[in-house]
């Protein structure tokens, strides 16, 4: 239906290393694209790395990662919930608590082992947790902030008294989720924002995938011979220096019978 309504008319079905190799190529039956977006495991990654340049990618995206700051106001039975809905996407998972409550930090490792008992994803997410996991104590609520942006998660959850006022700090994540009552799972099936994320450190300078990622602009440039006569001296000062006589003479050639512009 979503497909219908944004006027999509052909659908593929495919996927794999092998299918960004053939919309980035094009085949007998899929045809060439120009850009191609969205997350995969660490072969659909490796196989975008390869095809950017012939064509446009929205990121490199992956292993999933979530960073929880939380306060003694926050579940541990949620938190550790939480942390394992991000270790069973992956063995590369990364899963990280900050919280300032050393009480609440035994509690997590304990809920964690003790959540991973019957898990069905045991096997992929203990792994996960065993390499990626981390629980930290820290001061203060700001020093959580502080690490969380050197960090920058691709999701990062909130879990204190007061998240709206702690969103003031942090500078760089993926998506926020504010307050106890929003775990990062509402935003994978519900909440509506985008969910490819910036991963390893990528939110720093990058943002979710949106329809900016669809689109470009093309600059547009116009001048009258007065205004070209204007610039010349500039243009060939500044084409001399750089050893670009030709550079000089697009615009001299114009200029010549203009007067103050020859030079």
């Amino acid at each position: 239906m979503a497909a219908q309504e944004a006027g999509v008319q052909e659908i593929y079905r495919v996927g794999g290393a092998q299918a960004i190799a053939a919309l980035a190529y094009g085949t007998e039956t899929v045809p060439k694209v120009d850009v191609i977006t969205g997350p995969g495991n660490i072969y659909v990654t490796l196989a975008k790395k390869l095809v950017y340049g012939t064509v446009g990618i929205d990121s490199l995206a992956g292993p999933s990662e979530v960073l929880i700051i939380a306060n003694s106001i926050a579940s541990p039975v949620h938190v550790a919930a939480d942390m394992l809905a991000q270790a069973e996407h992956d063995t590369m998972a990364a899963a990280i608590l900050l919280t300032t409550d050393s009480a609440l930090a035994r509690q997590v490792v304990a809920e964690v082992e003790r959540q991973l008992e019957h898990h069905p994803r045991r096997t992929m997410t203990e792994k996960a947790i065993a390499h990626y996991g981390l629980v930290v104590v820290v001061d203060s609520l700001e020093a959580a902030a502080q690490l969380s942006n050197e960090f920058a998660p691709e999701h990062l959850e909130l879990e204190v008294d007061e998240p709206w006022e702690l969103l003031e700090h942090i500078r760089h994540a993926g998506a926020i989720f504010l307050g106890c009552s929003t775990p990062e799972a509402v935003g994978d099936y519900l909440a509506g924002p985008n969910h490819t994320l910036p991963t390893s450190g990528a939110a720093r300078y990058a943002s979710a995938l949106g329809v900016e990622v669809f689109m470009k602009h093309s600059s547009l440039i116009e001048y009258s011979p007065q205004a070209l006569q204007k610039v010349a001296n500039a243009v060939n000062i500044l084409a001399t220096a750089e050893g670009l006589p030709s550079h000089a003479d697009s615009v001299r050639l114009r200029t010549k019978n203009q007067g103050d512009g020859d030079f």
